[in-house]
């Protein structure tokens, strides 16, 4: 697990989406912390310093200290929601955690070895089916990202979820036991091109047409040959 992330916040008495719109417009982010069994708290933090934290993409994944004057709580984040237009967030949503409690997270996948893999020096590309996936452990055992090894991947095949390496103490929740529920996560295909149909069609109307040609011909010179005869 990273180095924690430390956030300052302020508690806000204020709510409703009137009170958080006028929030924002002051460059603050409208938050909330629950959970571990105490009641929630509404929460600012500035919106600045949250956006430098995204940049980080373990963030999402890491146990985070939220400061609140001199008081902290470890949490993870739950719920993220961003304007769809404008480079802002609109809502957090914190949950707190305890030490000796397991949590659920979705946690990124780090593909790796991608461009020395047999599939790809053969001329296919890589799919990747999935790009996280949701575990369980302990705050202490929450990894950053898992790592999947794609350099022995061959053509036509497959990486699933069972062969995920996982660190100790952590689990993949939608890992099922039998094959048939084991969900792939990243395979090598070639892809192949769609046939040419347009230029099939033109020489085959081409043909009808010069075969029609031939036949209009030969139907005007019999006509011209009876008329003579007649004559």
């Amino acid at each position: 697990m990273k180095d924690n992330f430390d956030l300052i916040a302020e508690f806000r008495e204020d709510q409703g989406k009137g009170a958080s719109r006028r929030l924002r417009h002051k460059g603050k982010v409208p938050a909330i912390i629950y959970g571990a069994g105490r009641p929630p708290r509404s929460l600012t933090f500035d919106q600045n310093k949250v956006l430098k934290r995204l940049e980080d993409e373990s963030f999402y994944s890491s146990v985070l200290n939220i400061r609140v004057g001199e008081k902290s709580q470890s949490a993870i984040v739950k719920d993220l929601q961003r304007h769809p237009a404008k480079h802002i967030i609109m809502h957090i949503d914190f949950q707190r955690i305890v030490d000796d409690e397991e949590i659920k997270m979705n946690i990124p996948l780090h593909f790796l070895g991608e461009d020395v893999a047999p599939g790809v020096k053969e001329g296919g590309s890589v799919a990747h089916l999935i790009n996280d996936v949701e575990i369980s452990c302990l705050p202490k055992d929450l990894p950053e990202y898992l790592e999947v090894d794609v350099s022995e991947l061959e053509l036509d095949k497959m990486l699933h979820l069972s062969d995920i390496k996982l660190p100790k103490g952590v689990e993949i929740l939608n890992l099922v036991p039998g094959e048939e529920n084991d969900q792939g996560i990243v395979s090598i295909q070639v892809i192949k091109a769609a046939p040419i149909e347009d230029d099939i069609s033109i020489e085959a109307e081409d043909s009808d047409g010069g075969d029609a040609g031939v036949e209009d011909n030969q139907t005007n010179e019999s006509t011209s040959n009876e008329e003579s005869k007649k004559d």
